[in-house]
């Protein structure tokens, strides 16, 4: 009897999501739309891309699971959208989304409600699109609620945290300043308004980031050394990431100008790693080689996986004899602090590259005794020594 039962309940939860919403990747925005005014539900929208694990792992166990399509079903009218074909793109542009997946719930005038992103367990999932049905924990109430009085801190949080959850960051900076020009310099430095500051301020140039940079021994008391840290690592990461994704080197080196501003070894070591991912990308290797020469040193010089990340791209890219010189220092510094077998295979090859034929045996040989130490495959130390042997 309980198996019956079990398998009635099943067949049950499978019929409610094929007969109560027609199949996500199926159903046509303007058919959600009306849908949506006919049985006065909001609209609930997955943008996906099929390359996306994140978006797959989703598919595969929240969406997949009984209690979460009997709930989708019975409160909302679900679409799913590929955001590399028609609609797909089209809403992503409406709606001005960026990341993957992303899950918007409208209503029928295509007023947005509420927003999340990312890939998030049953439980977690099921607790945001439960408060997406709340009205008083939804975009539109707690905006109004925040423009009636631009001054409460608490309406503040209440909407640019909400915000936060399903939009970009910078969509949150027109609220954030909204408030934080009603608070004098001294009002900044709050535990509250740390975190709007926080959660919503993004450009480094503005009065409250300065103020920070300013004041970063008092910021770190009411919070932590750590938090403001990361803050300051993150505007900066924020300003610059989007150029090396799109690889606009033009605009990258434009707003480099201002990261560089903030005059803080860290911040300085991570413009260092974005400078080597623009030169790399674009395969600006005159660039790459002269922003190495510069600040391998002085940013990487105790981080053996950064140096080998270099001298790989030295042995593979970069042909001036006099850098490579230069660089096997560096590699022999990647040894010093972790002997790997890559690391002198690649040293190996670099003094192959210069024609220093006794140096590149003897990297080669001691990257063949630590494969074979540790019982991995000897074949590239092979073939590089057979190499060496028959020059």
């Amino acid at each position: 009897m309980r198996f019956i039962f079990t398998f009635s309940l099943y067949f049950l939860f499978q019929f409610s999501w094929s007969q109560a919403n027609l199949n996500p990747t199926e159903i046509s925005y303007k058919e959600a739309l009306v849908q949506s005014k006919k049985e006065n539900k909001p609209i609930f929208i997955m943008l996906y891309a099929t390359w996306c694990p994140h978006c797959n792992t989703m598919k595969a166990t929240v969406f997949s699971d009984p209690k979460v399509k009997l709930f989708m079903n019975t409160n909302y009218i679900s679409i799913w959208k590929d955001i590399e074909k028609e609609e797909g793109k089209q809403i992503k542009e409406q709606y001005n989304t960026n990341g993957l997946p992303t899950f918007l719930f409208i209503d029928s005038n295509e007023t947005l409600l509420y927003g999340i992103k990312g890939e998030m367990k049953i439980e977690t999932f099921m607790n945001e699109v439960t408060n997406a049905l709340n009205p008083k924990l939804q975009l539109p109430y707690l905006e109004k609620q925040f423009l009636n009085d631009p001054s409460n801190v608490t309406t503040c949080l209440a909407y640019i945290q909400t915000l936060r959850k399903g939009a970009d960051r910078t969509e949150l900076s027109k609220p954030t300043h909204l408030y934080l020009e009603t608070q004098t310099d001294q009002q900044l430095l709050s535990e509250t308004n740390w975190r709007v500051i926080s959660n919503g301020v993004t450009d480094i140039q503005s009065r409250e980031f300065q103020y920070v940079l300013n004041h970063k021994k008092e910021f770190e008391k009411i919070t932590s050394p750590q938090r403001v840290d990361a803050k300051i690592t993150n505007i900066v990461s924020e300003l610059l990431q989007p150029y090396t994704i799109n690889l606009d080197s033009t605009a990258y080196f434009q707003k480099r100008q201002v990261a560089k501003t903030i005059q803080l070894q860290k911040i300085d070591s991570l413009i260092f790693s974005y400078d080597l991912l623009v030169a790399e990308r674009t395969k600006n290797w005159g660039l790459y080689q002269k922003t190495t020469l510069e600040g391998t040193e002085k940013y990487v010089w105790n981080t053996a996986s950064k140096l080998l990340e270099i001298i790989q791209i030295y042995q593979t890219e970069i042909k001036d004899i006099t850098a490579l010189k230069k660089v096997i220092e560096w590699g022999k510094r990647a040894i010093e602090l972790n002997n790997s077998a890559e690391a002198n295979l690649v040293l190996a090859r670099l003094y192959a590259k210069i024609k220093d034929k006794k140096s590149a045996q003897l990297y080669a040989k001691n990257a063949l005794a630590i494969t074979k130490e540790m019982g991995w495959n000897t074949k590239d130390a092979d073939t590089l020594l057979k190499e060496l042997n028959t020059k």
